[in-house]
């Protein structure tokens, strides 16, 4: 199953010449070329998503989770700890992203609230560090 994502490697950076490309010639057609190659690199992951949940374990090698025998919760935790790490990431970057912008407004016409900007901008970031908690713990209790 490597081999698919191996092979779709060249096929990727093609595509991503030929944005580079499009960019000299039609800046306007820019936005659209990325928004399909983000599409396609989303359809394959779902592929192999649905690649993965309908794979016959029979025939696959054994791992070291099945030999450690932990059940089938450990996929669960692991999952959920993706999901944790994945969600409160996005919801720092979202976070941050508004706060720094309004910090930057504010220092660029008072350069003394440099300190107040800047404990703002680290709460937002402690999303993150909330969703990377709550992954260690799924993880210690898989």
């Amino acid at each position: 199953m490597n081999a698919v994502w191996f092979g779709a490697v060249p096929g990727v950076l093609v595509l991503a010449w030929a944005v580079r490309g499009l960019a000299a010639r039609w800046p306007k057609l820019v936005p659209r070329a990325l928004l399909a190659v983000n599409a396609a690199l989303f359809a394959g992951a779902v592929a192999m998503v649905v690649l993965l949940l309908t794979a016959d374990p029979a025939g696959a090698a054994t791992t070291a989770l099945a030999q450690a025998g932990t059940g089938g919760a450990s996929w669960a935790a692991l999952l959920g700890a993706a999901i944790a790490v994945a969600g409160s990431s996005i919801g720092a970057a979202i976070a941050v992203a508004y706060t720094g912008a309004a910090a930057l407004a504010a220092l660029s016409e008072r350069p003394e609230l440099f300190g107040r900007a800047m404990v703002i901008v680290g709460l937002a970031e402690g999303i993150a560090i909330y969703g990377l908690i709550v992954a260690i713990i799924l993880i210690g209790k898989a």
